[in-house]
């Protein structure tokens, strides 16, 4: 359906119907139903051992899942709103799998462009297509985003053909020049699916297993999504566990700071209620504790806003 809806109208506004339905029948219609009549808010639920990786799950309901590319997402962001006098603020780590993907891999372009503070996605694309950074185009920046995410889910040149609507050979070729300016990522990929095939699991950059049972399944799908989760299960799993020692962190600073609370966690975000008069110095101060969480090879940065609503903090 997807793929017909970048040539058809008919099955776009399907997609889009699809989307405004599920978005009205989980959040529009049943958060009122949700808030709590003592505390007049809505109480999500965290499930700690659900996901392979170790990343918090959410129900009832799930706040994890509001997309925030799309208008009306934003718009039911918007109704999260803090109580009279404060303000919420938003911590999210930026492009943090791919920090660790440069980290685990000790790739040399890779980490450079972190440690340069370069934007990763225009330096990825002036690598590939060969150009400087200043001289990278919208589309080459686009392309090269595409690669740098999917790579991480174990991406391959047919991924990338339906993803950006190119030829199988220009996916296949952009592939090759992306493999070989960052040899090490490469390096990396091939040593952890074999390690994956030799223990069945791979582990964080804390030590923690995720598991891959189907790694050497003679089901040929079945073995190519274990690789894919081979190769995605340290860095999403490193994620999860960062963002939880960063839990810890902010939440002993937070018993010393009554004016502020720990509201939501929604994967690589924190998002917190806070008193008015101290937003811009709880910013600073949770900004430093989430990037000291772990040290890594390459710089964990943090985006951090404020606003009267969850949409606007960010």
């Amino acid at each position: 359906m997807q793929k017909l809806a970048e040539d058809y109208e008919l099955p776009r506004v399907i997609l889009e119907y699809r989307g405004l339905a599920k978005l009205k029948s989980t959040y529009t219609d049943s958060l009122v139903n949700m808030i709590h009549t003592n505390t007049e808010r809505v109480h999500t639920s965290y499930q700690q051992a659900v996901t392979s990786t170790g990343r918090l799950s959410s129900t009832e309901p799930n706040l994890q899942n509001i997309p925030i590319k799309t208008e009306e997402g934003r718009k039911i962001r918007q109704a999260f709103i803090a109580e009279k006098d404060s303000c919420i603020i938003s911590a999210d780590y930026s492009q943090i799998e791919l920090r660790i993907m440069a980290h685990l891999s000790k790739d040399i372009n890779l980490n450079a462009a972190f440690i340069d503070g370069k934007d990763v996605h225009s330096a990825t694309a002036a690598e590939i297509f060969e150009v400087d950074i200043n001289d990278v185009t919208g589309d080459q920046r686009r392309k090269a985003k595409a690669i740098n995410f999917g790579l991480m889910y174990g991406m391959t040149a047919f991924g990338l053909t339906r993803q950006l609507g190119i030829s199988r050979n220009d996916a296949q070729m952009y592939l090759d020049s992306y493999f070989s300016k960052y040899d090490g990522v490469l390096k990396y990929m091939n040593e952890i699916r074999e390690q994956a095939r030799k223990k069945h699991y791979v582990e964080t950059i804390f030590g923690r297993r995720v598991h891959v049972p189907e790694i050497n399944s003679d089901n040929g799908l079945r073995k190519k999504a274990a690789e894919r989760a081979a190769i995605n299960g340290p860095l999403q799993g490193s994620a999860a566990d960062i963002i939880k020692k960063a839990m810890l962190d902010v939440n002993q600073w937070i018993q010393e700071n009554s004016s502020i609370k720990m509201i939501m966690q929604v994967h690589d975000e924190l998002v917190f209620e806070v008193d008015e008069n101290f937003k811009d110095s709880c910013c600073k101060s949770i900004k430093e504790i989430m990037e000291k969480a772990v040290a890594l090879d390459v710089p964990l940065v943090v985006d951090i806003n404020h606003g009267n609503n969850w949409n606007e903090a960010h």
